[in-house]
């Protein structure tokens, strides 16, 4: 994740100024068309999907807010998968899984 940061918004170079911690928004890296271009990525490299009402600093904001957000949505998902195996649907698991 850091590296696709490095890559696409400081040009390649890492000045080790840049924390894992630090905001996007507050340090000015990543503007609207930005945040599309990591959700792309994202999308593309996890195979997850993000959903409009996801597109928020809580969940993309810093790198470590990313790999928290990722971590998330792959876990969800091999549960959806596992009780998918079984039959059961997403609407029939317990709000306090989701």
């Amino acid at each position: 994740m850091r590296q696709f940061i490095i890559n696409n918004f400081l040009f390649g170079v890492d000045d080790n100024q840049f924390r894992d911690e630090d905001s996007f928004l507050e340090k000015g890296l990543i503007d609207s068309t930005g945040v599309l271009e990591l959700v792309a990525f994202l999308e593309e490299k996890y195979r997850i999907k993000v959903e409009d009402h996801e597109l928020i600093p809580e969940n993309l904001d810093s790198i470590a807010q990313i790999v928290a957000y990722v971590n998330r949505k792959i876990s969800w998902k091999v549960t959806e998968e596992k009780f998918a195996a079984t039959g059961v649907s997403r609407n029939q698991l317990s709000p306090l899984s989701r």
